[in-house]
């Protein structure tokens, strides 16, 4: 009697996970390009390249969902300064993730957590899979252009959750120029490579860092040490974005207006990397190795 109850709860799991893979097979062909932000460490500039990523493809006139799954540290709503709330669907009793601009979504745990936004999210991997599939599965996402994914640091249970649910995936890896980065990078290119993922290319940040007085560049972290990675490890490298304060600002305030301030070296240099992007996705090209 009780192995059949046991078998019978068994089965009814392993049908749920069917129909969820079906919701998540069919969200998915609904987005062109996926993106995962990713970085060996902490610390690097991860989210914020995701933010900006986000807000400068959407500038462009394309139609974009950024899906933050750091879901102990999610950096997201605060970079963007993120108002408003996940909102009941109108297909099947999903939930419609949070509108930043007319054409770009958002969605992170940080809109769940209710009114205490520092409350801890103290949870083992099973709960956080099941959380990263839902975000998938039971978000009402629009047809998208771009889905751009922040992952926290390292190749735990996020980035590998994102690699087996989102086939077709490309990790896009952030470092900075120093080698206590750079030894971590080298194990995430080597995570992607062991689960079959893409790189579209590394992005070395907080490369130098303009003097305000005498205009020379200092060499905060060392540099073009992403640039002799990418070359060591034949994967394309997009860009050196420095080191700008006004980075820190807007992040705490949630301002994202730096990236139409064209006098400033970092927006330069992103946005002629999020050209390279866009390219690169209409070309289909593949990666150097």
């Amino acid at each position: 009697m009780e192995n059949g109850i046991q078998s019978c709860g068994m089965k009814d799991q392993q049908d749920q996970q069917k129909l969820q893979d079906k919701e998540i097979e069919a969200s998915l062909s609904r987005i062109k390009n996926k993106i995962l932000v990713m970085s060996g460490k902490g610390g690097v500039g991860k989210s914020s390249v995701a933010a900006y990523l986000s807000v400068a493809l959407a500038k462009r006139g394309n139609r974009v969902g950024l899906m933050d799954v750091d879901l102990h540290g999610p950096s997201i709503p605060r970079l963007l300064g993120l108002k408003g709330s996940i909102e009941p669907g109108s297909k099947g009793g999903k939930a419609g993730p949070v509108k930043y601009l007319p054409n770009m979504q958002v969605i992170s745990i940080e809109p769940l957590l209710g009114e205490n936004k520092d409350t801890a999210t103290i949870w083992r991997g099973p709960l956080k899979i099941g959380v990263i599939r839902q975000f998938i599965s039971d978000i009402e996402w629009s047809d998208l252009d771009f889905m751009i994914i922040d992952s926290p640091p390292g190749t735990g249970d996020e980035p590998l959750t994102v690699a087996q649910t989102i086939p077709g995936a490309k990790a896009l890896i952030v470092t900075t120029p120093q080698e206590i980065s750079l030894a971590d990078v080298r194990k995430s290119i080597n995570f992607c490579r062991q689960v079959n993922m893409e790189i579209l290319g590394l992005v070395e940040n907080m490369s130098g860092l303009t003097c305000p007085h005498c205009g020379k560049m200092i060499e905060l972290f060392k540099t073009k040490g992403g640039m002799l990675t990418a070359k060591a490890e034949g994967l394309r490298f997009l860009g050196s974005l420095p080191l700008e304060p006004e980075i820190v600002r807007q992040g705490d305030t949630g301002g994202v207006t730096l990236l139409d301030n064209n006098e400033l070296a970092f927006t330069r240099e992103f946005n002629r990397m999020v050209d390279e992007i866009v390219k690169l996705s209409l070309t289909g090209k593949p990666v150097l190795s």
